[in-house]
């Protein structure tokens, strides 16, 4: 008999929740009602100008209409691999590089390509809404290791180690982090590095805002850590929250030959090659100057320190310092259970719920990213649309009771 119309394992794909809730906010706006969202990861500025121009002169040259390589352009490959020495310190060659549709498509390919049917994947949490789903299409299980506001979001060798199993193939690391903000000390990462190595395990490593560090915070990639990690660890990147470069949909990932060779062999039948004129956007990028970068850096600094000190000025939030990317991470524990417009919310997802009626914000609640009890917001938005969001919900939860 003919299986389910829809197949089992996409049918149990959950839906981006960060997407979702982007889209409640924007299909609000549309009704003409004045919402603030603070759901997507998305910086509010243009790609800038020079990279653009560089995409604007790639569609005079006919060669760009034309199928290229499944992994890359060679000249964008030969860059991104001068890109990582220069930013992370690790040495790679071309040839370990594949230039992907987005990061989502290097994660998805990078789980595919290293976890089979059955393998556990320790998968470090609050974590980002994707990396289960991806976990799951691979036939994997997730094994979420929750680490709190206290521990600043951060795992440990010890937390992970209770949470090994004989079955764990890979481990998830995410520094500078979404949706936390969070980043590992340069021990903290090596830390971590030597106990995947010593497990034998895989590091599926996602170092997209590696450029996004506050207070002198430094970005370590985990093979510059631990170099001996090299033929265990998987890392993504991509251009789109450096450069502002959301929708332009160019990420990479890089690894083993092994890997690199299986991964390929799987977009070639997947996608083929990335947008020729995209990938000539991202050449420009990663090897340019990073003024522009450093433009955008300073506004999200100082949208984060607004962000953080709004919200630690509720009662019933703490909100921890995010030290890199653009989100905050607060701790609402202490909100639910208490009466707020007439509603008393048990979960993060229900305080969401009415932070998005009664004050008309979008945030996104825990439930997203692991256990309730907290709330995502992004910081990639204008400063005065920060300072009105962020006095609703003031306004809102000062009625908490």
């Amino acid at each position: 008999m003919p299986s389910a119309r829809i197949s089992p394992r996409i049918a149990a794909i959950a839906p981006s929740a960060t997407l979702a809730v982007d889209a409640k906010a924007k299909a609000l706006k549309a009704e003409g009602r004045p919402v603030i969202g603070f759901g997507a990861g998305e910086p509010d500025f243009p790609t800038p100008a020079y990279i653009v121009d560089a995409a604007r002169a790639a569609l005079e040259d006919p060669k760009n209409f034309r199928y290229s390589p499944a992994a890359g352009l060679p000249e964008l490959k030969k860059a991104i691999a001068e890109k990582t020495l220069r930013d992370s310190g690790v040495s790679i060659d071309p040839s370990q590089i594949v230039v992907t549709n987005g990061g989502k498509q290097a994660v998805y390919e990078a789980f595919a390509t290293v976890i089979g049917e059955g393998d556990d994947v320790l998968l470090p949490a609050p974590y980002w809404t994707t990396y289960p789903e991806a976990i799951r299409l691979a036939g994997g299980n997730p094994i979420e290791v929750f680490a709190g506001s206290e521990q600043e979001y951060k795992v440990t060798p010890e937390m992970l180690d209770e949470a090994y199993t004989p079955e764990t193939k890979a481990l998830i690391f995410v520094s500078p982090s979404n949706p936390t903000g969070a980043v590992y000390t340069p021990e903290e990462t090596k830390a971590i590095g030597e106990w995947a190595l010593e497990k034998g395990v895989f590091v599926i490593s996602d170092e997209i805002y590696e450029h996004l560090t506050y207070d002198g915070t430094p970005f370590t990639s985990i093979i510059k850590a631990v170099p001996a990690l090299a033929d265990y660890a998987v890392i993504l990147n991509g251009v789109a929250k450096t450069y502002a470069m959301t929708g332009w949909r160019v990420g990479w990932l890089y690894g083993p030959a092994d890997v690199v060779k299986a991964a390929t062999n799987l977009q070639s039948h997947l996608s083929s090659n990335v947008n020729n004129v995209a990938q000539m956007a991202a050449l420009t990028a990663v090897s340019g100057s990073l003024d522009a970068v450093e433009e955008m850096h300073r506004a999200f600094d100082r949208r984060r320190k607004m962000i953080v000190e709004g919200l630690n000025a509720i009662d019933g939030v703490v909100c921890p310092t995010p030290k890199g990317a653009f989100y905050v991470y607060p701790d609402v524990q202490g909100l639910l259970g208490k009466t707020i417009a007439g509603k008393t919310p048990q979960t993060s997802a229900e305080l969401a719920e009415i932070i998005l009626e009664e004050a008309e914000v979008a945030v996104v609640p825990g439930e997203a990213f692991g256990p309730s009890g907290y709330l995502r917001l992004s910081y990639a938005l204008g400063d005065d649309d920060i300072a009105e969001g962020i006095e609703r919900i003031q306004k809102l939860l000062a009625t908490a009771k």
